[in-house]
């Protein structure tokens, strides 16, 4: 992994690039620390823009945000329940869904992928983002899934990984947020993906332990490495 982020976001000429979108050879990781959704945001964009030219590989950003609220692009905001009382600033964004966190304790996983390299199918990158997050949470003891017609990885009937996707001429953008620490008062001022009393959870709480997110960013690492590789994709 890369040191942490250092507040810039030009990344012109990172890996190989001669103008084409090519299969790298791996994806590259990048772990940021904690920074500010603006500058994460800006540097998924810069990223996405070097990945249509060919200038950079497929990256992972693995990170934690400052205390935040995103939606989509959506003309019901009622998840973000009374918009003008909220402690954190709230930010609309190009990927689907409703409200949520994002805050300490957290880890974010930001997927700057060439989806024609991945099969070109929506649904189906979600599905193996949720699998690779169960998979994920075997690794602690935790017996997690999918619930029919919602997005993100449930444990019982509790929420313990949201997952909204932009895409931008089949190069995605954001990921996933997996709820790590057991502090999770940041939602309690939304409600968190528009489903109406919905309990979330995290895995230090499912552990009945408290896990770092530095310990959560190296056990989910080579489970996205495996998702996402060559031979993944036939």
């Amino acid at each position: 992994m890369v040191p942490p982020f250092n507040g810039r976001v030009v990344l012109k000429g990172c890996g190989e690039g001669t103008g084409t979108r090519k299969l790298p050879a791996m994806i590259e990781f990048r772990s940021l620390g904690s920074i500010s959704y603006p500058d994460g945001l800006a540097l998924q964009n810069e990223l996405v823009e070097l990945r249509h030219l060919g200038e950079c590989g497929d990256t992972v950003l693995l990170l934690e945000h400052e205390p935040v609220y995103t939606i989509g692009r959506t003309r019901d905001r009622s998840s973000l329940r009374d918009s003008g009382d909220l402690p954190h600033p709230v930010f609309e964004i190009n990927r689907g869904g409703q409200a949520t966190y994002h805050g300490p304790g957290q880890l974010v996983g930001y997927l700057i992928l060439d989806l024609g390299l991945h099969g070109r199918d929506l649904h189906a990158y979600l599905r193996r983002i949720e699998g690779l997050l169960i998979d994920f949470a075997a690794g602690f003891g935790i017996d997690a899934d999918r619930r029919e017609g919602l997005t993100g990885v449930w444990v019982e009937d509790r929420k313990l990984a949201s997952i909204g996707v932009g895409v931008r001429k089949w190069v995605s953008m954001h990921g996933f947020g997996l709820n790590v620490s057991s502090d999770l008062s940041g939602y309690e001022a939304i409600t968190p993906c528009g489903i109406s009393g919905v309990t979330m959870t995290s895995l230090s709480r499912e552990c009945g332990r408290e896990i770092t997110v530095e310990e959560a960013a190296r056990e989910i690492e080579p489970l996205i490495r495996e998702a996402f590789a060559p031979s993944a994709l036939c």
